[in-house]
């Protein structure tokens, strides 16, 4: 079964930092691309970023080009989310997922909550 677990979240002041990641299983990962997604209760679920399977492309929405960081492991079989400068509206449950501009949730899914406040 396809596993997503993703941790790393927690509480952070405005202009912090936290680090996420995601341990996949249940698929290749090396042979995948890969989403962070993210949802706020009652609102759609969010892309966030993508990476292709080697790592050299990623992507970004625009409301975090420039303070968010994508990037994997494969050896490990770990994909990460570096977050910078956080803001009040990143405040959400992320979520990792299989693909390229995932915009939905997955099964097999397990988020991580990030809130955002002072």
């Amino acid at each position: 079964d396809v596993q997503l677990q993703a941790s790393g979240g927690g509480l952070v002041q405005p202009g912090g930092s936290l680090t996420l990641s995601c341990a996949p299983s249940g698929f290749p990962f090396s042979n995948s691309a890969m989403s962070w997604v993210r949802q706020v209760p009652g609102k759609a679920v969010e892309w966030v970023s993508s990476i292709l399977a080697g790592g050299g492309r990623t992507d970004y929405a625009a409301s975090v080009q420039g303070r968010f960081s994508i990037s994997r492991d494969n050896a490990k079989n770990i994909l990460y989310l570096q977050m910078d400068n956080l803001k009040p509206e990143d405040t959400a449950m992320y979520f990792c997922a299989r693909g390229w501009k995932i915009a939905y949730l997955q099964a097999g899914r397990q988020g991580t909550l990030v809130t955002v406040s002072s």
